[in-house]
């Protein structure tokens, strides 16, 4: 047997996961398409893509504006069993029974999926979500954000916090299969470190990097820097290059 997922990038942190029975949306932030035609192979999500049999979830890890699009809110018109993951930091004048609140150490299982709420480094979580025998970690804006000129004493401050989540994720689930995870430029020389501390403590099957604007250049020269590195880089790393492109996960059970 073989389980199956189909990731379509979006834009920045923004995914889309396709499994046999769930369409799991991930911090939906750009809402204009690359091309002309307004679908998911131009890197947004349609009326389409949410009026299908499967169940929709859509989660955002914080409020930040390129994480949280309100948008996301009108969708509910297209599909009424939609549900919302939202962190509780984001803020709605009018909830429902479709809009369920995140925050550090919950657990929730909605529409049959299991979801674990882990902490972030900023503000916001980080969601560990299985479905359909798939295991899935969106980091959000969890990153070991190691700035050049920050004091000394908040740099180490932010290795320590960094650490203490990913260990804690290490330490209450089994496996990761497929991880998102930041990598971004800005860090400058830095940008490797957080994402060669997760791939080497939690192992997961494939990682891809995430959180770089336009700057897709910073994916290629992630994947040189493991190998620089690492003697064997102990997991997949997606080559992702444009929004609206396609990674294909499977493994056997």
């Amino acid at each position: 047997m073989t389980n199956k997922a189909k990731i379509h990038y979006l834009y920045h942190d923004g995914f889309a996961v396709e499994t046999e029975n769930y369409f799991l949306i991930f911090d939906y932030y750009v809402d204009t398409p690359k091309g002309d035609e307004r679908n998911i192979e131009n890197g947004v999500i349609s009326k389409e893509d949410l009026e299908g049999r499967k169940k929709v979830l859509v989660f955002s890890s914080h409020s930040h504006h390129d994480h949280f699009n309100p948008l996301i809110l009108e969708w509910e018109k297209y599909n009424k069993n939609i549900k919302y993951i939202l962190s509780s930091d984001i803020f709605l004048e009018n909830y429902n029974k479709n809009h369920l609140i995140a925050y550090e150490n919950r657990k929730l299982n909605v529409d049959g999926a299991n979801i674990k709420v882990f902490g972030s480094t900023d503000i916001g979580v980080s969601y560990y979500v299985e479905v359909d025998g798939i295991a899935i970690f969106h980091a959000g804006d969890l990153n070991w954000w190691h700035w050049e000129n920050d004091p000394m004493e908040e740099q180490a401050d932010m290795e320590l916090n960094f650490k203490s989540i990913i260990n804690k994720l290490h330490n209450s689930v089994d496996n990761v299969d497929i991880s998102f995870f930041p990598v971004d430029y800005r860090l400058d020389k830095f940008f490797y470190l957080g994402g060669n501390y997760f791939i080497n403590k939690i192992k997961p099957n494939l990682f891809v990097p995430m959180h770089y604007w336009e700057n897709t250049y910073i994916v290629k020269d992630f994947i040189e820097k493991m190998e620089e590195i690492n003697e064997v880089v102990p997991c997949e790393i997606a080559l992702v290059e444009e929004r609206g492109q396609v990674i294909k996960f499977s493994k056997s059970v």
